[in-house]
């Protein structure tokens, strides 16, 4: 009997996306090229939209692919991963990215009108805990620490480059442990 044998691999996410209560993309962050356009992924998000938003499961196999969604007032967040991921390990990035980490920056208010008034934290938040595909951080407490390390100044309010110097020292300080 042939088994099926995968080499273990760190590229765990396919996509992180939010799409609004309609299906339409909210934000969108594809790790690899399994819809390469625009118009391949957006046939994507409102099939997997029309797939969830109708059930109470947070977990499908859609396509292939492990979905695993959230929904707050008016956003629908998902994680995606090949059929062969973990779901616990897909939902836990989605537990540290929505409930957590956007919940303590938008303070409890995770809604459309709260995450476009924070648009740089949201993209901050979504690069400190996905890579291309490589899960960085799966803890909200350590993300939320590293934020507590830039000092009295809340994230949403710092400049560019204050941000891009707190990557730095983040990376050094990953790179050191």
């Amino acid at each position: 009997m042939d088994e099926l044998i995968l080499d273990p691999s760190l590229y765990t996410v396919k996509a992180i996306l939010t799409l609004h209560n309609g299906g339409d993309r909210f934000f969108a962050k594809y790790c690899d090229d399994s819809y390469p356009g625009v118009k391949e992924q957006k046939a994507f998000e409102k099939n997997t939209f029309n797939k969830t938003c109708q059930t109470d499961t947070e977990t499908a196999l859609l396509g292939g692919l492990t979905v695993v969604c959230k929904s707050s007032i008016d956003l629908y967040f998902y994680t995606i991963g090949s059929s062969y991921e973990n779901e616990m390990m897909l939902m836990a990035i989605l537990n540290c990215l929505f409930f957590d980490s956007l919940s303590q920056m938008l303070r409890k208010n995770v809604e459309k009108r709260a995450l476009l008034e924070n648009m740089e934290g949201f993209f901050l938040v979504v690069d400190e805990i996905v890579d291309w595909g490589v899960i960085l951080e799966s803890n909200p407490q350590q993300w939320v620490q590293r934020v507590a390390l830039r000092g009295d100044v809340p994230l949403t309010e710092q400049t560019k480059s204050q941000v891009l110097q707190s990557a730095k020292e983040q990376i050094k300080w990953s790179l050191l442990r």
